[in-house]
């Protein structure tokens, strides 16, 4: 398996090494054959090369097996025109990456204010309010005057359908239990779209049980009860601030796990942004990038019917947990590791279960 792993900006080359010592020991481990090529994104590219991202990454990304993204400092770059591409928009649009998977659960031995739960929001993630990605030219945002400004959001069949599915195949190896949050009671046409067309895929399993709930609404029942949720299925902002809430809720949006997946690609996203503030402190948590990589392995393993890359990404979700319990972790889940060590701890896991 090949991978293309470019750190990002901020915390990122920091979580991004340590990753990158627990990817090699689960290759060592279980004789996956890793092959890791390292490349800049961010302000490193931009520095370098003129642009955030430059063209040939992308060329780079179709020939790998998966992305390893590290976070980047989206919110730096305003102009296109002066190179200042968001690389996380970059790749979700050009390999139609349509499906963001983001699991989130309590962990024994980790207080959390919540009864235990084991939840995996699936988010559409090409189109909605999203102004970098919802339009084929152009930008979804619009200054009509200097007092007025509009911004579209696109729903479309096609999306809406795909996304259910991810969501429902996954329930159907999970819990059997889809949740669809919409807020169709005003936007009627769009969010009444996605209901339509998710509705269509869940008569084709009959053995999931399907909900709905208004957005607002299941923000409250999250809180209330989020062990009553299994796979929820929605659009794309909502899945984006929803899953953020749910990993926080797990423990700290640290822990939340994230993979964008289509048809023939996919990349490993930490769920959380560059945290500026603490770059350089070798203090930040790595784990949510490194379940990440391990919802990479496992999306590969069932893709190309190799159960030992799915065998090792139950590893680093084992491993992780066991560090959590112990407190072989950073300090805002309890421990007192720092980033690096962090990762050559669970790295040392690993080899020697």
């Amino acid at each position: 398996m090949r991978l293309l792993v470019l750190p990002g900006d901020g915390i990122g080359p920091e979580i991004t090494a340590a990753t990158v010592t627990v990817l090699e020991a689960v290759s060592r481990r279980f004789e996956l054959g890793l092959v890791l090529d390292h490349d800049v994104v961010g302000h490193a590219s931009l520095k370098v090369h003129g642009a955030t991202v430059r063209p040939e990454l992308l060329d780079m990304a179709r020939a790998s097996d998966g992305v390893v993204l590290g976070p980047t400092a989206t919110f730096d770059f305003k102009d296109e025109a002066k190179g200042e591409i968001n690389p996380s928009m970059f790749f979700r649009k050009n390999l139609d990456l349509f499906a963001n998977i983001r699991p989130s659960r309590t962990y024994p031995g980790l207080p959390t204010r919540f009864n235990p739960f084991d939840l995996v929001v699936v988010r559409e993630n090409t189109e909605g309010f999203y102004a970098d990605r919802n339009m084929a030219q152009g930008n979804g945002e619009i200054l009509v005057t200097d007092d007025v400004s509009i911004a579209l959001r696109r729903i479309t069949r096609q999306c809406c359908a795909r996304i259910a599915r991810a969501g429902f195949e996954l329930a159907a190896r999970r819990g059997k239990h889809v949740t669809l949050v919409h807020k169709a009671n005003v936007l009627k046409i769009t969010d009444g779209m996605f209901l339509e067309e998710c509705r269509k895929v869940a008569a084709e399993f009959p053995d999931v049980k399907v909900d709905d709930l208004i957005v607002d609404a299941m923000m409250a029942h999250a809180i209330r009860a989020p062990e009553r949720f299994d796979v929820i299925v929605t659009t794309n902002m909502f899945g984006d601030i929803l899953s953020d809430l749910t990993a926080e809720m797990s423990g700290s949006l640290g822990l939340g796990g994230s993979i964008n997946a289509g048809t023939d690609h996919a990349m490993a996203q930490a769920s959380h942004g560059s945290a500026p503030d603490i770059a350089g402190r070798d203090i930040a948590n790595p784990f949510s990038l490194i379940l990440s990589c391990a919802l990479l392995l496992d999306w590969h393993g069932r893709r190309k019917g190799l159960p030992v890359f799915e065998a090792a990404a139950n590893a680093i979700d084992t491993a992780v947990e066991q560090a959590l319990a112990t407190g072989e972790v950073t300090p805002d889940v309890g421990g007192k590791l720092g980033t690096r060590t962090t990762g050559e701890a669970l790295a040392a896991r690993l080899l020697a279960a």
